[in-house]
């Protein structure tokens, strides 16, 4: 094995280049000690939502709740049916569950892995009252058609976003299209909290007075609370850690995407598939995720050589024993379920030196000629 590591995401590398700033900031927070519902929460809020071209942000304490108040902003309730994807975290179908709403899944693009949206008809019902388009490993979902689907049939769009921070859509960012678009801010995120945190995106003042009310016990005014709410507040902490990163968003983004063009040029031929861009998207590469056809080999060879691996994701939602009840079966979403079985992430994060770069196409070649067997 080789003693030299390349982890799948380096936080500390990140957080080394930040740390006079961020700590300025922690102290500052823990001077006033105003440690929720305070002033970095609402700068945050207010300049992500600039950032993603909306009018509104709404502070959360995860993507997961972030998900869960944007459907109950919506009125997506009990034994509503909300239209998503099963290559995605289970947080997407957690928040639809946990509002009392029925999960209906759609098969994903096999070069993109997102929302396929040309089956939203098949499975329209009169139950539907949402899609749920997932922007995945960085790529967008093909908005336009999923937009005017939703205009037709009455539907509203709540973006999960959790994994595309910047990424556009014909020249416009996510998180600007649907009713409410949902980020995760989990710590190896492109822009990530020092923990949990999320933030909900709008243009609509209704939608983001519901949001701030609910996240914070259904109370606009303390101790008066008007409807059973949540305790889903981001801390000051973590915002003010999330105002530091911030403006290094874009150029974060920019270097992802060159790592991801030297990994492209390198690895095209040498695995199944690369990541495909589409002309109408940007892809910010939240992870790098390549098709293998022999995974557990190609997995235990980059570890003998020190490269660190993950699968985005193994088992599809739709098939996890937690959705049981929705009585879906192996091969109902065929696409999903080949791409699970042969999609890999490799070491993907700004602070990646050419080094380490090299080091992974390496061990990549090394698997594709069979010259280097794992030790096991």
């Amino acid at each position: 094995m080789s003693s030299e590591q390349v982890p799948l995401v380096d936080l500390r590398a990140q957080y080394l280049a930040l740390k006079p700033e961020i700590m300025l900031a922690f102290e500052e927070v823990l001077e006033s000690m105003q440690l929720f519902l305070g002033p970095r929460q609402r700068a945050f809020e207010q300049e992500f939502a600039a950032y993603c071209g909306c009018n509104y942000g709404v502070g959360t304490s995860s993507g997961t709740t972030a998900l869960e108040l944007a459907l109950r902003a919506c009125d997506i309730g009990p034994g509503d049916e909300v239209i998503t994807v099963s290559n995605t975290f289970i947080a997407t179908v957690e928040a639809i569950a946990a509002v009392g709403a029925i999960p209906v899944f759609v098969d994903i693009d096999p070069e993109t892995y997102v929302m396929d949206w040309r089956q939203l008809e098949l499975v329209l019902t009169a139950r539907t009252r949402a899609i749920l388009p997932v922007h995945l490993y960085g790529h967008t979902v093909e908005m336009k058609p999923v937009l005017e689907f939703a205009h037709t049939h009455g539907l509203r769009v709540i973006e999960d976003a959790s994994q595309a921070h910047g990424a556009t859509y014909e020249g416009q960012r996510v998180g600007s299209f649907g009713d409410i678009a949902c980020f995760s801010l989990y710590f190896s995120k492109n822009l990530g909290a020092f923990g949990e945190a999320g933030i909900c995106t709008t243009n609509d003042l209704a939608l983001a007075e519901k949001m701030w009310m609910v996240r914070d016990h259904g109370s606009r005014v303390r101790y008066l609370h008007e409807v059973m709410g949540n305790n889903a507040r981001m801390d000051e902490l973590q915002a003010a850690v999330l105002l530091v990163k911030l403006p290094h968003l874009t150029n974060w983004n920019a270097a992802r995407q060159a790592h991801a063009q030297t990994y492209n040029e390198h690895l095209r031929g040498l695995v199944e598939a690369v990541p495909v861009v589409r002309s109408w998207s940007t892809h910010v590469y939240c992870y790098y995720v390549v098709q293998v056809d022999d995974r557990e080999r190609f997995r235990a060879v980059l570890a003998d050589e020190g490269i660190g691996t993950n699968i985005h994701y193994p088992t599809p939602i739709h098939l996890q024993p937690a959705c049981a009840q929705y009585g879906y079966k192996r091969g109902m979403l065929p696409v999903t379920e080949a791409v699970a079985s042969r999609i890999v992430s490799l070491p993907m994060y700004p602070e990646l030196t050419s080094h380490q770069l090299q080091r992974v196409i390496q061990a990549v070649q090394k698997y594709a000629t069979g010259t280097l067997a794992p030790n096991h």
